[in-house]
């Protein structure tokens, strides 16, 4: 009797720490899952790279290089399982398009295919399909559920577009309005009569306006539309590289190549210093019909005001028509090269980011005597539509030798791009790599 008791309880202690650990594994589980569902890189099965590809990031974000040595990768456009599109400038290794894809979740590509015969800038995903724009037309792609690549051959969206050598770059980007909108640069720099010539003057009226130096809009969804004055949306930017649409708002947003060479073409009235200090590159809030002021007119970021170009009669002062252009919302340091923009709408990355602009800066060539600046990716918080304080979010791209010459860059910024877990893309036009950055701290 006593020794059958003692094994009764010892059955139900047994069985009653069963349970307390059961329990504990039940927890432990629960707890785990929701660790995966607060950490982003937990969640997105990412393990960062030392160093992170070589450059520096905030505290809390790391990166992977997702790819590398591609091309001269412009801007990017991500699938909602994934993939990457990256377009290429010029093609390269069979296509002037590259398809990535990462089918193990350790945040690099290990399936990478070219397609494509044209170069270019502009790439987007709209409605099931892959849009790519090159210098003189905008096709599209449809999107197989499960291929990589296309399957099919591209349809013609935009036709006509003129061929041009400097400013060349459609970027693209599809409005909530579904409208589809490109970046259309002026091949000039100040729409002088000699293009960068010392002293010669700006023509006025300038003919480029007519089909260049604006953002032009078409039909997302129709086939075959041709270019020319007509779609034109807004005027008066010299190149806008760096498009992109704010969901949150509801509104175009550009930020504008400034001009160059107010001092090689006039030294008497602008130093090298000052010339390497002007003018800013302009963030902008684009409405149609919008008018910002180029070729006549520049921007100053020390006077806070447009004022009139001296190929027009400017002296560096002097504002005449230009009270009467739109103005910046933002005005960044000269010649940084802005080329990619992104309003980031993602729940990885701390609340603070939600709604506002990542900008990717090219960086310069013509800031001498000054430092060469630029090569970074700036963060730019938004706040309903207002602009806050812009702080630098990823650097180190270029190296040290690219302070006085800029030919030593190792790696140029330029496309931005959101995957569908809310990680960031950054797209290099120098060395081929692509960045994928995540954040894996505390909130």
């Amino acid at each position: 009797m006593e020794g059958r008791a003692s094994g009764s309880q010892s059955g139900r202690r047994a069985s009653g720490l069963a349970r307390r650990i059961g329990r504990a594994a039940a927890a432990l589980a629960l707890c785990l899952v929701a660790w995966s569902a607060w950490s982003p890189a937990l969640r997105a099965g990412t393990v960062c790279d030392p160093g992170n590809g070589g450059i520096s990031l905030p505290r809390g974000f790391c990166a992977t290089v997702f790819a590398d040595h591609l091309g001269p990768a412009r801007h990017m456009a991500v699938r909602a399982n994934g993939d990457v599109y990256v377009s290429l400038a010029r093609p390269q290794g069979g296509g002037a398009v590259v398809a990535l894809r990462d089918s193990t979740g350790d945040g690099h590509a290990d399936r990478i295919r070219r397609f494509g015969s044209t170069g270019g800038t502009g790439i987007g995903i709209h409605g099931g399909y892959l849009y790519v724009a090159s210098t003189t037309r905008i096709v599209r792609y449809r999107l197989n559920r499960a291929a990589l690549v296309p399957q099919a051959p591209p349809e013609t969206v935009v036709r006509d577009m003129p061929a041009q050598r400097e400013h060349s770059a459609r970027s693209l980007a599809f409005g909530s309005d579904g409208w589809l909108y490109m970046n259309s640069g002026a091949p000039s720099n100040a729409c002088q009569h000699r293009d960068r010539a010392p002293g010669s003057p700006g023509i006025d009226p300038c003919p480029l306006l007519r089909l260049h130096g604006g953002i032009w809009r078409f039909r997302a969804d129709r086939l075959h539309q041709s270019y020319g004055p007509a779609p034109r949306f807004a005027t008066g930017i010299r190149n806008a590289v760096a498009l992109a649409w704010n969901g949150t708002d509801g509104h175009l947003y550009a930020v504008q190549h400034g001009r160059d060479q107010l001092h090689g073409n006039w030294p008497q009235r602008y130093s090298a210093v000052r010339s390497a200090r002007l003018p800013a590159e302009e963030l902008f809030r684009i409405e149609q019909g919008d008018d910002f002021g180029w070729p006549y007119c520049y921007y100053d970021a020390r006077q806070q005001l447009k004022v009139l170009a001296p190929e027009y009669g400017g002296d560096g002062s002097r504002v005449g028509r230009c009270a009467r252009f739109k103005g910046p919302l933002v005005a960044f340091p000269a010649h940084w090269a802005p080329d990619g923009l992104l309003f980031y709408s993602g729940r990885q990355f701390p609340a603070a980011y939600r709604g506002g602009a990542f900008i990717a800066f090219h960086g310069s060539w013509n800031r001498a005597p000054e430092p060469q600046q630029g090569y970074k990716v700036v963060f730019l918080p938004m706040h309903h539509g207002r602009p806050g304080r812009w702080h630098d979010f990823a650097r180190g791209f270029a190296g040290i030798a690219v302070v006085r010459n800029p030919g030593a860059a190792a790696h140029r910024p330029t496309g931005l791009a959101q995957g569908p877990d809310g990680s960031l893309y950054i797209s290099d036009d120098r060395g081929g790599r692509i960045w994928r950055v995540v954040y894996a701290g505390t909130r």
